[in-house]
């Protein structure tokens, strides 16, 4: 049997996700965000990023931030006096990354599971470029893979190749029968690995989600910050009509006529329903989401959702 077409958009390959480690510049997930940046402004809750520790008390210096005046010292000693704080020097990041059957579906450019090996590479480099340590929960339909947070390229490449590797393994006619719990087990690992201060990414479409999935990623904010990676198939938000097709959700076939005005409305209603589901994943406090389509080039995406332009200078 002839080796999957990685090419197409269909797989992945390590090489590949390795490459990305040159892409991966020009964003951030720290509170410093460009003002078109998804994660700045009220409209959604900032991350926290590491932090910052208070250091020493010190005498003014011209080009302090005058914000960092400490009036009280400033009155007691009749010279203005800035406090100094220096930023704390790890906040890990937690990948968990969906490759289950489900993700096995692209219309035009690529797979769904192809883009989210592609996001966790690009967080997974970005994040140990900046010296923080990562990690990721890699699950599909049957088994779940942990990679322990750490601040090494060899822990990314693992990391990597654990991704590629359950991405090769996908297929249409796979005996794995699509279990949506998955989703809630994998967060689940997450809330007992991300201890405190981790930024989590999940990386899914959100397939399966249910009010327990909320409550999960409510446990995982409590002490942590939270990024949902929203990924999506335009086919998925409209149905062309295309006269009666045979579709499948991988363990039952059925006719339809996407012709009929209402399967249309149905089909845009389930894909609305989910996508305002993963937008409203906490029922105490909002959480950014980062919708990524997979007709368009996933960095770009990045890019543009973080602030950054397209092409421009990258850091």
């Amino acid at each position: 049997m002839s080796a999957p077409d990685a090419s197409a958009g269909v797989y992945v390959t390590l090489e590949q996700l390795a490459a990305l480690r040159h892409k991966a510049r020009g964003f951030s997930f720290l509170p410093r965000q460009p003002v078109t940046s998804l994660l700045a402004g009220g409209h959604t809750s900032k991350l926290r990023g590491r932090g910052l520790d208070f250091e020493e008390i010190r005498k003014y210096l011209p080009g302090d931030d005058p914000r960092t005046i400490d009036w009280k010292v400033t009155a007691r000693m009749r010279s203005p006096h800035s406090r100094v704080f220096t930023e704390e020097r790890e906040r890990p990041v937690l990948l968990v990354v969906d490759q289950r059957i489900g993700m096995f579906f692209g219309s035009v450019k690529a797979m769904k599971s192809v883009v989210a090996a592609e996001l966790a590479a690009l967080a997974a480099w970005r994040t140990v470029a900046v010296k923080d340590r990562v990690g990721a929960i890699v699950f599909n339909d049957s088994e779940i893979t942990e990679i322990r947070p750490q601040r090494t390229r060899s822990t990314v490449m693992h990391l990597l190749g654990t991704v590629a590797q359950r991405n090769r393994e996908l297929r249409a006619d796979s005996p794995a029968k699509p279990d949506p719990e998955m989703l809630n087990e994998a967060l689940r690992r997450a809330v007992r690995v991300a201890t405190h201060d981790f930024l989590v990414v999940l990386i899914s479409d959100a397939a399966g989600s249910d009010p327990g999935t909320r409550q999960l990623v409510t446990t995982v904010a409590r002490h942590n910050d939270v990024l949902i990676a929203f990924v999506f198939d335009p086919l998925e938000t409209h149905l062309p009509a295309a006269g009666n097709l045979v579709v499948s959700d991988g363990a039952r076939q059925m006719e339809v006529d996407t012709g009929s005005a209402s399967v249309q409305n149905g089909f845009r209603r389930e894909f609305d329903e989910r996508f305002a589901t993963a937008k409203k994943f906490l029922l105490t406090r909002e959480v950014p989401v980062l919708p990524v389509r997979t007709d368009a080039d996933v960095t770009d995406q990045v890019l543009r959702a973080l602030g950054a332009r397209p092409g421009g200078r990258r850091g």
